[in-house]
This record gives C-alpha cells, sequence and structure tokens, in this order.
C-alpha cells in the first residue's frame, strides 16, 4: 500500500541541542508521516512511512529547514520495513558507539528569549537563566552523552509543573531544552560582599549594579567562567582592577549595551562591517575594533594599542546587568593572571577575593570552563586569536581517517588540547599558560572528558619537541606512545590542515620562539612541502637572546644583542650593559634565534615603545599601533647559505634608531621592510620550486599592518594567500597541527 513505504534517515553534524527531534517533530505532522525520531550519541535516528511523495518532501525539508542552529548532514538514508505505528512520536535518547558524536557548544540569548525576559507579563520576567533549544549552555554543562537533562549540570534541577510540561511538548520551543528552568525550579542568583548579608534574585541584581555605580570590582558568574567586572568609564575603577588583578597593561575587554544599530559600541569605537558582523555573530565574541577619539572609555583600558576589545552581552545575565547599569563595563576573565578562568564558587571567592569586592554567583554549576573566544578582522576577514565560548569544542572533518585515536597537548602558550579519531578532530577552547599546576591540572580535565564525550580513548598522544615544556613532561608520564612534533611543523601542518588542499606549500612560520630541528630556536622559518613532508628553505640571520627567555620580558636585551651582532652599539640603551656585553661575548646563556617575534622586540625598545613587557605580545602591539600610513621599506639582503635562503635584519638597525624620523615613521618602516623580505623569500623560491601558493601561520601574523601588506604585495605579483580563518594562527593552533602532522604518511 503507499502509505506503507517507510525510509530510515541517520542524521549527523550538529543535530543535538539545537531543537532538532522537535523539528521533524513537526515536519512529520505537517507531512502526515508515522514513525520516530530519537538521539542516539551524537546523530538523530529517524524512522518515517507514508505515501512515497510525503516521505521525499519531509526528506527534503530536513536539510533545507533545519533550525537556525543546527548543522544537519544526512549520514545515510535507506529504505527499511514498515513497523505498526499509528503516530509519529519523540522515543528516549539510544547509546551508541560512534565516531559521529558532536558536541554542541554554549549559545547565546535569541532573540525569543529576551522578548520574554524583557516582558512583564511572561513568567520568566527578568530571569538571568532563560533559555530554549535555540540558546543557552551547552558544553559548560554536559557531563557526557547522549545530550539529556540527566547527563547534565541540571539534573540536580527537578522541572516545576509548567515547565516540565514545556520540557514535554513537542510543538513547545522548549521541548528537550536541557537547561530549561524559570524562577520557581532553577538557578538562583546570590550576591555577596563583606560586611552585609547575602542577596538573592531582584536584590542580587540590584546590589551588583549599586556596587559596580560605585566604583567597585564585582565577580560576576557567568556560562563558562567569572568575569571581573567594573565601569568602563571609571577610570579609579579600571586602574584599581589592574593593580588588584596584576595586569598593568595588557587590554581588557569590554561589554556593551545591545541596542538598535550598535549605538553604544559606535560611541566608543568605530567599527567596520565586518567588525559589525562578527559581534552579532552567534558565537558572541570578543571582537578587537579601532578606537575612536570620541570615545568616553576609560584610556586605562587599552593603552598603547589601537584597538579595543568589544563584545555584546550572550547571556541573559549579561542583558539585565548592562539594561540596569545603562553603560559598558569591563569585562575580563575571572582569573588570577596566567592561571585559567575560574568556574567554582567557593574557589573564586577564595581566589578573587584580593581583587574583587563583591561576587555575584549563581548556583548553576559549570562542569568545565570556557573563556570569551577572541577575533580579529585581517585582510577582510574575522580571525580568531582565541578559540572559547560559542565556538569550542571546534569540530574539523579530516581529510585522511585516523587508525587509532591521538591526542595532541599542544605546546605552553595559549594552549589547547586536540583529539582526533576516525575521520574528525576536535579542539578544545583556550586552556591559558602551562606555567601553573591549575593549568596543567585543566588541561588533564578537558583531555579526558573530550575522550569521554566523544567516546574515543586516545591509543598515542602528541606533543612538541620541546622536553623542557610542561606539556611534553606531562606526555612522557601519559602511559601512552609517543609522538613529539617540531613546533613549526604543527603551525605549517594547522594551516594546511584547515584548508585541505592537495599538493606542496610554502608556508612562512614566523613567530616568538620554537624548539627547531637543529636544536636551536626557530621562529623566522619558510617550509616548503606538506604535513609529513617539512623541509625549511628560508630563515633570518640569527641573533642571541641575553639572558634566554628573560629576553622577551626586556626587548631592550635583543635590542643591544642586534646592535653588537652587527657590530655598533645602541646610543640610547639605558642602565649599564658591561654585564650583558660580557655574557653575549662568552655566550652564557645566550641562545642564538632565527625569532621574528623578537625583532619586533627589538624594534620597540628602539623606539622607546616597550623597555620591560608584563605581557606576552605586548612589544609587537605597541609596535603595530604606532604605525601611520604607508613607507617606503628597506631592500634587507637575501643570501643563500648552506642551501636555506638567509634575510639580514642588520640594515634595519640605523633606521629604527634614527630620531629624525617619527616613532610612527620608523615603524611602518619596520613593518614594510619585513612584508618586503618575506616577498623576496617567497619570490626566490617560487623561482627555484615552482610555488606560488604561501600559508602565514604563527603569532607574527596576528600583526594586521603586517598581514594585509604581505597580502597586498603577494596578490600583486601572482601568490596565492592562505591564512588561518576558523583556528588561530598563534599557538592555540599547535594542536590541531600536531595532530595533522603526526598523522600524516611520511
Amino acid at each position: 500500500m503507499t502509505d506503507q513505504v517507510a525510509r530510515k534517515w541517520v542524521m549527523s553534524g550538529r543535530v543535538q541541542g539545537v531543537g532538532f527531534r522537535p523539528f521533524v517533530y513537526r515536519l512529520a505532522k505537517r507531512w502526515r508521516v508515522r514513525g520516530w525520531v530519537r538521539n542516539r550519541a551524537g546523530e538523530v535516528e529517524i524512522l518515517a512511512q507514508g505515501p512515497l511523495d510525503a516521505l521525499r518532501r519531509f526528506g527534503e525539508a530536513l536539510l533545507a529547514e533545519a533550525p537556525p542552529l543546527a548543522r544537519p548532514e544526512i549520514f545515510s538514508e535507506q529504505p527499511t520495513e514498515p513497523e505498526p505505528l499509528d503516530a509519529f512520536e519523540i522515543r528516549e535518547s539510544a547509546t551508541a558507539e560512534t565516531e559521529h558524536v558532536h558536541v554542541p557548544p554554549d549559545y547565546f540569548a535569541c532573540k525569543s528569549c529576551l522578548a520574554e525576559l524583557d516582558d512583564p507579563h511572561d513568567r520568566r520576567f527578568r530571569y538571568p537563566f532563560i533559555n530554549c533549544t535555540q540558546c543557552g549552555p551547552r558544553y559548560t554543562l554536559i557531563e557526557r552523552l547522549p545530550y539529556d537533562r540527566a547527563n547534565t549540570a541540571m539534573a540536580g534541577f527537578v522541572l516545576c509543573s509548567r515547565c516540565a510540561a514545556e520540557y514535554g511538548d513537542p510543538l513547545d520551543r522548549r521541548f528537550h531544552a536541557e537547561p530549561v528552568a524559570c524562577a520557581q525550579c532553577g538557578p538562583q542568583l546570590e550576591f555577596r560582599a563583606p560586611r552585609r548579608f547575602d542577596l538573592h534574585g531582584e536584590a542580587a541584581l540590584a546590589a551588583c549594579v549599586a556596587a559596580l555605580r560605585s566604583g567597585q570590582i564585582v565577580a560576576v558568574k557567568g556560562i563558562g567562567g567569572y568575569h571581573l567586572v567594573c565601569d568602563a568609564a571609571n577610570s579609579a575603577a579600571v586602574a584599581s582592577l589592574r593593580a588588584r588583578k596584576q595586569r598593568p597593561h595588557k587590554p581588557l575587554a569590554v561589554m556593551f549595551p545591545l541596542e538598535p544599530g550598535l549605538a553604544a559600541v559606535r560611541r566608543a569605537v568605530a567599527p567596520e562591517a565586518a567588525h559589525e558582523a562578527m559581534l552579532l555573530d552567534p558565537i558572541r565574541p570578543v571582537v578587537l575594533i579601532p578606537k575612536s577619539p570620541a570615545s568616553d572609555l576609560a584610556a586605562e583600558i587599552a593603552a598603547g594599542c589601537c584597538e579595543i576589545g568589544v563584545m555584546l552581552p550572550y547571556s541573559p545575565l549579561h542583558h539585565l546587568l548592562l539594561a540596569d547599569f545603562g553603560r559598558p563595563f569591563v569585562a575580563t576573565s575571572g582569573n588570577i593572571s596566567g592561571e585559567p578562568v575560574l568556574t567554582d564558587n567557593l574557589m573564586a571567592e577564595k581566589r578573587l577575593a584580593p581583587v574583587a569586592d563583591a561576587f555575584l554567583h549563581h548556583n548553576r554549576p559549570i562542569v568545565r570552563p570556557a573563556d570569551d573566544p577572541v577575533y580579529r578582522v585581517v585582510a577582510g576577514k574575522p580571525r580568531p586569536i582565541r578559540l572559547g565560548r560559542g565556538n569550542a569544542p571546534f569540530e574539523v572533518e579530516l581529510p585522511f581517517r585516523v587508525e587509532r585515536p591521538l591526542l595532541a597537548l599542544g605546546g605552553h602558550l595559549k594552549n589547547t588540547v586536540a583529539l582526533a579519531w576516525g575521520k574528525r578532530a576536535a579542539v578544545s577552547p583556550h586552556l591559558g599558560d602551562m606555567d601553573s599546576p591549575r593549568s596543567v591540572a585543566l588541561l588533564q580535565q578537558v583531555a579526558g572528558d573530550l575522550q569521554a564525550l566523544y567516546g574515543a580513548k586516545a591509543a598515542i598522544v602528541v606533543c612538541d619537541a620541546h622536553s623542557g615544556y610542561a606539556t611534553t613532561r606531562l606526555a612522557r608520564n601519559w602511559g601512552l606512545p609517543v609522538v613529539r612534533v617540531f613546533h613549526h611543523h604543527a603551525h605549517a601542518s594547522a594551516l594546511a590542515g584547515e584548508f585541505q588542499q592537495t599538493g606542496d606549500w610554502l608556508v612562512f612560520t614566523w613567530d616568538g620562539a620554537g624548539y627547531g630541528e637543529d636544536g636551536t630556536i626557530w621562529g623566522g622559518e619558510a617550509l616548503l612541502g606538506q604535513p609529513g613532508r617539512w623541509r625549511r628553505v628560508a630563515s633570518w640571520r640569527r641573533f642571541a637572546l641575553l639572558g634566554g627567555d628573560r629576553a622577551a620580558r626586556e626587548p631592550p636585551r635583543i635590542a643591544h644583542a642586534l646592535c653588537w651582532e652587527g657590530g655598533t652599539r645602541w646610543p640610547a640603551g639605558v642602565g649599564d650593559t658591561s654585564l650583558l656585553r660580557l655574557a653575549w661575548e662568552r655566550g652564557l646563556n645566550c641562545p642564538h634565534t632565527s625569532s621574528v617575534g623578537r625583532l619586533f622586540d627589538a624594534a620597540a625598545a628602539f623606539l622607546g615603545l616597550c623597555m620591560r613587557a608584563s605581557f606576552e605580545g605586548q612589544a609587537p602591539m605597541y609596535l603595530e599601533a604606532a604605525c601611520e600610513g604607508e613607507c617606503r621599506p628597506i631592500a634587507l639582503p637575501l643570501h643563500k647559505r648552506d642551501g636555506l635562503w638567509v634575510s639580514d635584519w642588520e640594515p634595519l638597525l640605523a633606521p629604527l634608531q634614527d630620531r629624525q624620523r617619527s616613532v610612527a615613521s620608523r615603524a611602518g618602516l619596520f613593518h614594510a621592510s619585513l612584508a618586503r623580505a618575506l616577498l623576496a623569500q617567497a619570490s626566490m623560491l617560487r623561482a627555484e620550486h615552482g610555488i606560488s601558493r604561501i600559508g602565514l601561520s604563527g603569532g607574527v601574523f596576528q600583526n594586521r599592518v603586517l598581514c594585509e601588506m604581505v597580502v597586498r604585495q603577494a596578490e600583486q605579483e601572482n601568490f596565492q594567500v592562505f591564512i588561518p580563518e576558523r583556528l588561530p594562527c598563534n599557538d592555540a593552533g599547535i594542536s590541531f597541527g600536531q595532530l595533522i602532522e603526526a598523522s600524516a604518511p611520511r
């Protein structure tokens, strides 16, 4: 009979935590088909039966009309035998071993929920934890899959009768919205401050806003962790936050109210269309946007920088705070500098007591942290600087199959971990620098979580080749076979793995430091080949790092070393350098490097922009901010030595110290000369190897001025240029690159 035709679909991709099952239920009702739908680990399984034409239309709509946050793919579709069914139903989830598990990231508050949040007649009016199937926390509250309420941090909140009715109604937009709750049955706010009673609910919100207006610093618990919050227009409050957190210079992010036309944002910064689109993206990241001269934000937020980190509220709690406060506030990670963001109420009070005047807690547990993602518009496209809440775990389809699951532990700075299994990989949110026991412990937790969530137990662990990294030591103690990957090979492989094009690449891997194949510190390399078969073909003249790692924090050390290497001295250098000179002459704790990142440090010192760095990348940021307009580059010598094309920085020393030229002119000259040097290397290598496809990978290419110069000039010379778009080009992409490199055929 015509109504007994049956088909079965297995849907993969992002189909859990996005309202996909009720969507399928509504489709079935529309086309009058019988059957069922259920979750199966990371997939959705569907059986539908009815007239052939109805099944065809039903199947087409599964992709064409999917919910906004869904990214469905048809993994399989096949005829099957009809079952004795009278209706279409949503069945309980089934567990299954599969490589198609998808873990949903945390989503921003949708328009429908925000409308209810602001509606005095709605029962969730001003409820700070309002959500539905199209919004709310996911990754940070999932304890295990399948994604059902019992498997999340919401399991302890028993639904009231009204919420239970919504949760169980397939036609309601809160059907199986796992974090669903209301003021009667869900999480609650708590405001705590010394010498006052604890406050809850609306009183807690009001107390938090009053504290901000009085210039205080409040630690506010959000979706993936705490923020340290203060009035962004109050210089004294911002200065106090910096002093207490011991973060004297690193820029602070600012959260703005969501207003029509982004009015509040436009008063403080000068966004272009790409910035605004990224601000409004479902990820809701921090976006670096050029400052506006008319801004009334405290100058201390990003002194010395040309941009401010801007974000819009993504949780209902943020919307309420900003609406009541009426102006932007600083929202920086709630942690001790260098450590992961805090998530536990008691631990936050203990660790942040020297920083925060008060705490706005809630009692919804955060299973694992997720810091805010950060993006910068470079060469016309938003590019990630940090993965986090909203876009991580970052899932990638691999161009090959991994025979045994691999776990990559990344490098040392800006770390992430990554897992590969089958034809898939997942990269964790930002974990931070591996300088503290808390950071290493978090890495171990997240590594375990990724394996548990995706059902893939690692058989091999991958790490950096540097034996001194905490992640390398951890790998050795993991109890699994270890594959060590050179730092710059990982940078190059991350780019090649993202774009997945066949054939050889020429990848420029410029950064601060990485252990090289010859046992020296690399940082200005060009690699030719493809994953598993990289060959260094160009570099920079080496120079000494006076004091080793200490040189990165004290840029004048590098400036002096460059001058001594070039047979001159730096007359404007301050302090007694006799001991440094002696160490340089005798080679005491003076490892040599080809690092372009350290050349940026030296240039910033020559220009007087940064004599002591309090955070990694400070000197290059200040140097870039000082650039104005176009400058004519200096042609830097390029010679071939032992089969390697080597650029020489020495001709830059004199003009960088020329005080007859403005700081802006000298900063521009430096950037233009490095861009021209890169193109000179590329041209020589194209002549030798016939390759015109180049990639830019490594932290140096976060620099917008340099990157855009390179792209513009390279395209004029008929090169095809690739810059990472989905993963950070800095060390946050190292873990993914390690997976690609370790899995590549040799």
